[in-house]
This record gives structure tokens, sequence and C-alpha cells, in this order.
């Protein structure tokens, strides 16, 4: 496991516009080494991918293609993401002032001590704060 990573991170893959170099060497890590993501990731890839057809950025067939190729990465969900929520990732939105769903990340990467993958700024601030190695995604 090499690093917990968020939806920006995983939109960058997605759509042709985002890809970077840095972006393209995390996918290639993450497809040899793994990764973990809070169990709101699959929502939050999922709304995107929607409001990417809705926008006409993509269309179904292309949503459904990048479903089964994410599902073939060794992406580990966490299981223990909800028992956090009312208390330690509520504590770190509280404390960096970031969303609960980008604190589900922050806490995820602190607990299990992993660097985090992000395209976010705040998210991205929050966690050199809190001491996590960021790495390079853009």
């Amino acid at each position: 496991m090499i690093c917990v990573i968020d939806a920006s991170v995983t939109l960058s893959w997605v759509y042709s516009d985002e890809h970077s170099a840095a972006s393209d060497a995390l996918l290639a890590r993450v497809a040899d080494q793994g990764s973990v993501v809070p169990a709101l990731w699959r929502l939050e890839i999922a709304n995107a991918l929607q409001i990417g057809i809705k926008r006409k950025r993509i269309d179904a067939a292309y949503r459904n293609s990048t479903i089964q190729k994410l599902l073939r990465l060794p992406i580990e969900t966490d299981a223990d993401t909800n028992d956090f929520a009312w208390t330690t990732t509520l504590q770190l939105a509280d404390t960096h002032q970031i969303t609960l769903y980008d604190a589900s990340y922050l806490e995820l990467a602190l607990r299990r001590r992993l660097p985090l993958a992000t395209r976010d700024e705040q998210l991205a601030a929050a966690a050199a704060s809190a001491g996590i190695i960021l790495l390079p995604s853009r």
C-alpha cells in the first residue's frame, strides 16, 4: 500500500484534460503497489462521473468503462471509515476548516500512517499541517 488517494487524484486519471506526468506516474504506482480510500470514495467518484455525463463531458459508456478500470486497480476501501466519522474525522474537519469528506481522507492517512495524494489545495494544506507526506499528483 503506497498511499491514500482522494477523488481529485482519481479524476485526474479519468479526464484526459486533467492528466499530468505526475498523476500518470502515481496511477502506475497505485496499479503496482495499491492504495487505500475511505468508504465514501466510490460515491464521490460515481457522483463526479454522473456530473460529467450531465455536463456532456463523458457519456454513460465511458463512465461504465471507467468504473470497470477502477475496479481492476488494487484499491482497498477502508472498512473503518464510518467508525471515526463523528469523532476523529469531525475533529479534523473543525481543526483544519475542511469538509468532512476531505477530513475522511486525512483521518485515514493519519490512522494508517500513509502519504496522501490529492489535488485539493485545502486538503493538501491540512495534510501538511498534520504532518502527512503529500505525493506529487499535478
